[in-house]
């Protein structure tokens, strides 16, 4: 009777161990992926915080005030966001790095808001592999919008920058007759992609480009290249950089006595404490009449001075990030992300899993993201995962951007 009674309770013990197992899980996990319980979420993002790039650890900032405000209100279906950020330099390999020990040892449920086109690309084969989301990539290099149907777990966000680039052609064409230009861009897909747009929004017109330099991201300066093109006679500028040397472009152009025309510069030219900086105090005159891009809202322009919005980002800087500069426009940037995701965090509904995700993002209509300008709206389709490609122009004067005309869509170029 013994071997028997001793097997009936070896079997009542385990029965009761599996049942308080299960229901432990019950309360902690109510998802088969990682980084997901029933009260929480878990992101990881790699930005540069320090580095060559630091300015853009706003984008980061911004989004982390943002999902800090949701949790107060509850979270997203009842779970609270946290985001994890590391610094990564703007070096990809670290990204590399960062990456790795987030999924792997962190167990986080997504990727979200990485910084940098070379960093996502670093990561987007490991990502997919793992199916890990690389949620709205910062960055608009056309790979991360273009190939969906081989990277089905990545996506971007803003407008690509061959988009962008053909924006900036296209206005070039038509009001600048035959320009003659040259194109200061950074010798990554980054610079390439606003480069290629440029030139095929220019097709069919007598614009042309006639002198552009490369450099490298890790490039202490841009004087050389700034001389050779100002040899070019071209009679308009583009500046495809990043913050630093965007800064430099302008300030070696005015060392150089150079005064083209009109100079064209991508969306970091949306951040009007880089403008100020490059204007050196308002002495240099080539930063006056610069035209770029624009999807958000500008929180130093005045007519968003009483968009509630505009009232709402004050409010959450202040409650969330009250050192930083509230008039930087990376964290509005970071914000429109971080709505975005908890959008489409929302929409994957309570038993939330990294496909059902992929699947909400691969089918996005999403209209009222608060920190866009008004008429942008977020969708994306078959072979599109850009859920941005409308745009305003808009033009440097007087210390401040100006928009002018009506939205251009890429999608019906």
């Amino acid at each position: 009777m013994k071997p028997k009674l001793t097997f009936a309770l070896t079997a009542l013990v385990l029965t009761l161990a599996i049942g308080v197992t299960a229901a432990f899980a019950g309360t902690t996990r109510s998802s088969a992926d990682p980084g997901v319980t029933s009260t929480s979420i878990l992101l990881g993002t790699t930005s540069p915080l320090s580095g060559v790039a630091s300015a853009y650890a706003s984008v980061a900032r911004g989004a982390d005030a943002y999902f800090k405000y949701v949790n107060a209100r509850g979270g997203v279906n009842g779970r609270k966001i946290s985001d994890t950020i590391v610094d990564d330099q703007y070096n990809p390999q670290q990204t590399v790095l960062a990456t790795r020990k987030l999924v792997e040892q962190d167990g986080v449920f997504a990727m979200f808001n990485t910084l940098g086109t070379e960093q996502n690309l670093a990561i987007r084969d490991y990502l997919n592999a793992n199916k890990v989301p690389q949620l709205f990539a910062a960055s608009g290099a056309t790979a991360f919008g273009s190939e969906s149907a081989k990277y089905p777990y990545t996506i971007g966000l803003q407008p690509s920058y061959q988009a962008e680039g053909w924006v900036l052609g296209k206005y070039l064409a038509r009001t600048q007759g035959s320009a003659k230009v040259a194109v200061l861009f950074q010798n990554d897909d980054y610079g390439k992609d606003l480069l290629n747009g440029l030139k095929k929004g220019m097709q069919r017109s007598k614009a042309r480009v006639v002198a552009a330099e490369p450099f490298e991201a890790t490039a202490p300066d841009v004087q050389s290249q700034m001389a050779k093109l100002r040899s070019s006679g071209a009679s308009t500028l583009a500046i495809f950089a990043t913050p630093k040397h965007a800064i430099q472009a302008y300030v070696f152009a005015n060392r150089l006595n150079w005064k083209p025309k009109l100079t064209l510069t991508n969306a970091v030219a949306s951040a009007s404490n880089i403008m100020l900086l490059a204007s050196e105090g308002g002495k240099n005159k080539v930063v006056e009449g610069s035209v770029s891009i624009v999807f958000l809202k500008d929180p130093t322009d005045p007519k968003w001075k009483n968009d509630a919005a505009m009232k709402l980002y004050r409010s959450i800087m202040k409650r969330y990030a009250a050192s930083a500069n509230v008039d930087d426009v990376y964290h509005v940037y970071g914000m429109a992300a971080a709505w975005t995701a908890v959008e489409a965090l929302r929409k994957a509904g309570k038993n939330l899993t990294r496909s059902g995700l992929v699947k909400v993002t691969s089918s996005m209509n999403f209209s009222g993201n608060p920190f866009l300008l008004p008429g942008i709206g977020l969708k994306t389709g078959p072979g599109d995962h850009f859920p941005i490609e409308q745009m305003v122009l808009q033009r440097w004067h007087k210390g401040s951007w100006k928009s002018f005309g009506g939205i251009w869509g890429y999608r019906t170029a």
